[in-house]
């Protein structure tokens, strides 16, 4: 317990700097927005905004990064309350009750109590990442390659089919981010691979390049195709603060919301949609009046939006001890980690503990101002849900354009960010989920690396590097989640989760 409080205080002290502290107001203030205006979401926006962290210390970028991804999750259930409209997956529930509230007069109590929630949640989520960080980096540290190697396929197995969607699709998507990621030099020999001779591939794909396009150029796209609807926005919000009745009938549902969060964020795939949905489930479930929810049920909002601030927390757990991002957002956060010299995994703590400790410390502080700046700001986000999106996309554009630019002053990255821009619309197209593509790509080079080592070490003896009891067990754990994720009843609640997300 002295440690940990030790590490906190380290952590404070890293993120209560000048630069820092404003890093982490913008990071939330753009999350904020982003997760109100439906159709840019935090993965796109992330994308955008990474190149233009280069410049700042690694701690101050990753701070901004995660204060867009979290505050998202709050923006989401502004307009899923006040306009019954989601700017994010994670709050397409919260629409249910929190809108019925918001009908009743009441739209003041479900943002009240949806932004307690979160505090509470989000607090909570940040001891748990704080207390099971250092035992999980070394249970990491003692892995062997071979461990890794199976860990990192349970991961990515695990990812692609808690996502939702096609199956085969994924497969085939992710399949095609590990080829990409064998592009370029040989990590051992230096050889080039797959470059068909041409000298830009010869580093590889870069993260960023990739990311940009496929989910910030492709998601404009995608948004300029459909019309515009302008949704109505009532004037009347009420008071914020839920009175004790609302406070007792809540307090359970953000419990139970903020462990269920908790956990569910840690395994690998779209963790705070899924939380937010099992969560209200729960709450139907012990409810002593079921009936009601779908007609203003404070639990309705409670619950979920614990659960999806607690599970945004906690989803950084796998990337921050194990380096395994377990979601694309977090895929992208770790890729920004690397291009700042920062390799995320079971050494992040020892060898960078300010960023660690700071980046921790930081969501406690984050979740602190998104509360005091969001309640009296919420006319200015729903007035900003009147501004035309053609007039926000030249915008975008130019950013985009900009920090890509920026980064390594080469005009075959705006190219290419292009490019990957029309294959991630083809992608959408298609019904092809990119985010399994961008997994593969950061974990690519990861996978290739262990399966060296273990073959160098085992000799070049397949057999040995499979037989290592934990290597077995965690493989054979991953060929059962596919073939459970093939059985009729699983595969059609993963469409249906894909449908609602």
């Amino acid at each position: 317990m002295t440690d940990l409080a030790h590490h906190l205080l380290l952590g404070f002290s890293v993120v209560l700097s000048v630069e820092n502290l404003m890093l982490c107001l913008i990071g939330c203030l753009v999350g904020t927005l982003i997760g109100v205006l439906p159709g840019i979401g935090p993965l796109a926006t992330i994308a955008i905004l990474m190149p233009l962290t280069y410049n700042s210390e690694p701690a101050g970028a990753i701070i901004m990064l995660a204060g867009i991804y979290y505050g998202s999750q709050y923006g989401g259930s502004t307009t899923a309350i006040l306009v019954n409209m989601p700017g994010e997956s994670s709050s397409v529930v919260t629409a249910l009750d929190g809108h019925a509230m918001a009908r009743q007069g009441k739209a003041g109590k479900a943002l009240g109590i949806a932004a307690i929630g979160s505090f509470i949640a989000g607090t909570f989520a940040t001891l748990v990442l704080a207390g099971i960080a250092i035992p999980l980096s070394k249970l990491a540290l003692s892995l062997t390659a071979g461990n890794y190697f199976a860990l990192m396929v349970l991961g990515l197995t695990l990812a692609i089919v808690v996502g939702g969607g096609s199956l085969l699709k994924a497969f085939c998507a992710l399949l095609i981010g590990v080829v990409m990621a064998l592009v370029g030099a040989d990590q051992i020999t230096g050889e080039p691979r797959l470059t068909f001779g041409t000298q830009v591939l010869y580093d590889g794909f870069d993260i960023a390049v990739v990311a940009m396009g496929l989910f910030g150029i492709a998601e404009i796209l995608r948004n300029l195709e459909t019309p515009e609807s302008r949704p109505f926005v009532g004037d009347v919000v009420g008071g914020l603060l839920p009175n004790k009745q609302d406070m007792k009938a809540s307090a359970g549902a953000i419990a139970r919301g903020s462990i269920l969060g908790s956990l569910v964020g840690i395994v690998p795939g779209n963790g705070a949609t899924l939380s937010s949905f099992a969560s209200y489930a729960l709450e139907k479930r012990v409810a002593r009046h079921p009936e009601e929810f779908g007609k203003g049920a404070i639990q309705g909002v409670a619950g979920p939006e614990s659960a999806n601030n607690a599970a945004a927390q906690t989803t950084f757990v796998p990337l921050l001890t194990l380096g395994l991002p377990s979601t694309a957002t977090m895929a992208l956060i770790g890729g920004a980690m690397t291009l700042h010299g920062v390799v995320p995994g079971p050494q992040l703590i020892q060898m960078h503990p300010d960023l660690f400790w700071g980046v921790v410390t930081s969501m406690w502080l984050g979740n602190l101002m998104l509360v005091v700046i969001n309640l009296p700001l919420i006319g200015i986000w729903v007035r900003l849900l009147k501004v035309p999106y053609h007039l926000l996309f030249p915008a975008i554009v130019l950013i985009c354009c900009i920090g890509i630019y920026s980064v390594n002053s080469r005009p075959t990255d705006i190219l290419m960010v292009a490019a990957f821009g029309a294959i991630g619309y083809l992608f959408y197209k298609l019904k092809f989920e990119p985010a399994p593509l961008l997994l593969g790509l950061v974990l690519g080079g990861m996978l290739e690396d262990s399966l060296h080592r273990g073959l160098i070490l085992s000799r070049g003896n397949l057999w040995g590097f499979l037989a290592d009891p934990m290597t077995l067990v965690l493989l054979l754990i991953s060929v059962i989640v596919v073939v459970s994720a093939l059985s009729p009843s699983i595969s059609r609640r993963r469409h249906v989760l894909a449908e609602e997300g």
